[in-house]
């Protein structure tokens, strides 16, 4: 099990993906265990776009929800974070409205002071456990700004998103205040921030590079000997979001897409989609692999990396198809040997990974509708499945709960499922 990161509250999901090396597996609890007999329940409600749960002390569950409708019409939206109850759902408290601005799915993290924050349109936000705003920065780029990571420092690193306005990377201290100048990237990014320790780690729209906080220069300081441009010499297009497992980066590309209801035929490249891998400790050690081998394929999201069993999972959104691979080797020339795969398998969300049962959950969206499923991460065989009730396919952000369930977002329905 990797380092909890110390930036963060410790609960068992503080934050999107679990944390900033979006590994995607809970700290602390253990896994639903689904025996013979049992299968999976759901409770649900209706949401204005929810993006994510995260979790706070014992039996506290944070939702981040955000207006859409104002975006169509050219004028600024909002975001809102409400305590709910861990099985009816219910709003227990709310925060007034958040301004935001331009819209897109922004973030929200437990930092390691107790604190709620968020990263939504152009603001930043640091909210009490009761909801209650203490205090507000506005960003200085008029986009939207895709969330944000918080460093073992405690800082705090976000940036807008764009495919053609170079990434600016802010830096802001607990308080809210500016802790350094903003930091101007080589290139646009769509990707959202990862990091490990107190680097962090941006994928472009041509290449993935990271910086250093350097505590004497109180600055984000570009790592010159690391970068990987994955676009060059290819007719693929950009990268999502990259997993950090301590050894390599991984993350997949042809990320430009039209999605609308879900992510089947969704891809706007000709090419399949890749699986790449960039060694931590020297990015001339990369790999990449076609995912399903179809044309148009497409994703919005990371890959999957179970560590301890040495299992990748990818997969095609646009094309319906998840595959995992065996992870032979560690610190050079990672190979990977193909274990199993699902065709026809609409997955698009982020997951979850419980390491003590080598449970997998996704989501496969068919019949115009949504099912979350468990899968067997070792086999790829199904041991449950659910229908969420979502007429969306999600591809967003889940989190685990406390007792043997978890919290599936997919935009318009919030979902808790659990073990009946």
């Amino acid at each position: 099990m990797a380092e909890f990161p110390s930036g963060y509250f410790r609960s068992p999901w503080p934050a999107e993906d679990g944390g900033p090396q979006r590994r995607q597996h809970p700290w602390g609890v253990s896994g639903l265990n689904l025996q013979v007999g049992e299968q999976l329940a759901c409770t649900t409600r209706n949401t204005l776009l929810s993006t994510m749960t995260v979790l706070g002390d014992p039996g506290q569950v944070y939702l981040l929800t955000h207006s859409a409708l104002r975006s169509h019409l050219g004028l600024p939206t909002t975001a809102c974070v409400e305590r709910i109850d861990p099985v009816t759902l219910k709003t227990q408290i709310a925060s007034p409205r958040l301004p935001g601005g331009p819209m897109w799915p922004g973030g929200m993290a437990i930092h390691a002071n107790g604190d709620l924050y968020v990263v939504y349109g152009r603001y930043a936000h640091r909210l009490s456990r009761d909801c209650e705003i203490k205090a507000a920065f506005q960003l200085p780029v008029d986009q939207a700004y895709n969330s944000f990571v918080v460093l073992d420092n405690g800082l705090i690193v976000t940036k807008n998103l764009s495919d053609s306005t170079p990434a600016l990377l802010t830096v802001l201290t607990p308080e809210l205040q500016s802790a350094s100048g903003d930091t101007l990237c080589p290139e646009p990014s769509i990707a959202r921030l990862s990091s490990r320790g107190n680097a962090v780690y941006v994928v472009g729209v041509e290449s993935i590079f990271r910086y250093h906080w350097r505590e004497d220069r109180q600055a984000l300081v570009l790592d010159t000997e690391w970068r990987h441009d994955y676009i060059t010499g290819t007719q693929q297009v950009f990268g999502w979001d990259v997993v950090i497992d301590g050894l390599h980066a991984w993350f997949m590309d042809n990320g430009r897409h039209n999605y609308r209801l879900s992510m089947i035929g969704s891809g706007l490249n000709p090419t399949p989609n890749r699986l790449i891998r960039v060694a931590l400790n020297d990015s001339q050690d990369h790999q990449a692999w076609e995912i399903s081998g179809l044309a148009h394929g497409s994703i919005t999201n990371p890959p999957l990396v179970d560590i301890q069993r040495g299992i990748v999972v990818a997969y095609d959104a646009a094309n319906c198809m998840m595959r995992a691979w065996d992870m032979q080797g560690s610190q050079a020339k990672a190979a990977l040997t193909p274990k199993w795969e699902l065709k026809n398998f609409g997955c698009a969300s982020h997951m979850i990974l419980y390491p003590d049962t080598g449970e997998l959950v996704t989501n496969d969206y068919r019949r115009w509708g949504e099912e979350v499923v468990v899968l067997d991460i070792t086999t790829g065989l199904e041991k449950a499945r659910v229908r969420s009730g979502g007429i969306t396919q999600g591809v967003v952000f889940p989190s685990v709960g406390w007792n043997r369930d978890f919290y599936w977002s997919s935009m318009g329905r919030l979902a808790r499922i659990f073990v009946a």
